[in-house]
């Protein structure tokens, strides 16, 4: 019946913790082909940024990913900017910017480079 009863009260944690886990809902991608820099701003709205955060960032450049960046928590509890400088990046690739949330879910995101 313990063990029941703990099988039970984990379930019941894991369902609870589940229903405030959420991907990113929106991420904004800006690259300035003059300096190369890719900026992002991955919205991610939390109660608590250190337990529930952007926990990975991958950055990709025509398909294949180029950089995969770790974060230990957000910058705050709206979301996660990230600013990467992509020497490669030339006018008519697409960069895309993967936000993955620490607990559940991702969002992928891509913009075209045009010229300035």
């Amino acid at each position: 019946m313990k063990k029941i009863s703990l099988f039970l009260c984990g379930f019941i944690l894991f369902l609870f913790s589940s229903a405030f886990a959420h991907p990113p809902s929106d991420i904004t991608i800006t690259f300035d082909p003059n300096t190369k820099i890719l900026k992002a701003l991955i919205a991610h709205s939390v109660s608590n940024p250190r337990t529930h955060f952007i926990l990975k960032v991958d950055i990709g450049l025509n398909g294949r990913e180029i950089i995969e960046q770790t974060i230990s928590r957000q910058d705050n509890a709206e979301g996660q900017s990230v600013s990467f400088y992509i020497p490669d990046a030339s006018v008519g690739d697409t960069l895309s910017v993967e936000g993955y949330c620490s607990i559940s879910g991702k969002l992928k995101k891509q913009i075209q480079v045009v010229a300035p």
